[in-house]
């Protein structure tokens, strides 16, 4: 019974993770959320401070990522990730990232305003944003594939799946596109096609481990076929058998690249009704939004009218 709920919880919680691949200010799909003034006006200060801390990096460029609180249970604290720039065509520092169009029923690359990517936070009441600041030389590169159009379209795949295997092309999830542009800037090969299969073996070849997401019971992995953003028929057998799914996440996208480039930098944001906490540093925060004596604390002021 305890797998049985397990899974099932699981099923719960990646159905969602396929609405943080949509658009947050595009959500023609499901009830628009209703946030309080006081929500929101956080939430958008929030952002505002995000661009602030990426400004003063100096950098052009940064991964982000925003929490997930459907995942907090099987030890994921973020779900969706996407590419911070500072010359994105929409405005500076616009997050580029793969989103479902519901219309369309396929997948689609967005820029979406650092405002609108906090905002898709699951709880406006306490959420965490993750930045990862690369070198000058991987940044760089990064920035030219991300900008590039073309590029960042042909790695775009035809089929969504919120737990796509990462070394098939059969579907893709939003977190699976950014790990195939990073290796498309890195990989130091002319862009060949078809680009996924090349990207993919690059990461493979470099030791790329996706997250593990561990159902407990074969039957389980039926059920989850059931679920519309949830397939198993690109997993391997022996995943099949063993009730388990491999996806790229978040965390195991910036593990590959603090194994990659030891000298990226990390910060962490935090915040509650309470406060916002900035570590610098790879430990992460605690539960609760807990700072420590080292970390940046700001209590919340009372909104401008």
């Amino acid at each position: 019974m305890i797998v049985w709920a397990r899974a099932l919880a699981l099923i719960a919680a990646l159905g969602p993770l396929a609405q943080h691949c949509w658009a947050s200010s595009l959500r023609y799909c499901e009830a628009e959320p209703q946030l309080s003034a006081a929500a929101q006006d956080r939430l958008l200060r929030v952002a505002a401070i995000v661009k602030e801390q990426l400004e003063r990096s100096g950098q052009r460029l940064a991964l982000v990522a925003r929490s997930g609180l459907a995942l907090a249970r099987f030890g994921q604290r973020y779900s969706h990730a996407g590419v911070s720039l500072k010359a994105s065509p929409n405005s500076p520092w616009s997050v580029r990232q793969l989103y479902y169009a519901c219309d369309e029923q396929r997948p689609r690359i967005f820029d979406q305003g650092m405002s609108g990517f906090v905002l898709g936070n699951n709880d406006p009441a306490e959420g965490y944003l993750s930045i990862v600041l690369l070198p000058a030389a991987a940044a760089g590169s990064l920035e030219r594939a991300a900008l590039d159009d073309g590029q960042a379209l042909q790695l775009l795949g035809s089929s969504y799946s919120a737990n796509a295997y990462p070394f098939s092309q059969r579907y893709q999830n939003c977190n699976q596109w950014l790990a195939e542009l990073l290796a498309s800037a890195w990989n130091g090969l002319p862009f060949a096609e078809p680009p996924r299969r090349q990207a993919q073996a690059w990461l493979l070849e470099r030791g790329y481990r996706p997250t593990v997401f561990e159902l407990g019971w074969r039957p389980l992995m039926w059920l989850a076929d059931q679920v519309q953003w949830l397939h198993s028929d690109d997993h391997p057998l022996a995943d099949i058998a063993a009730a388990r799914f491999q996806v790229s996440m978040p965390a195991s996208i910036e593990a590959f690249v603090r194994a990659e480039l030891p000298e990226a930098e990390h910060l962490e944001l935090c915040y509650n009704e309470e406060h916002l906490v900035i570590r610098r540093g790879w430990e992460p925060i605690g539960a609760g939004c807990v700072p420590t004596p080292d970390d940046e604390v700001s209590a919340w002021l009372p909104a401008r009218l």
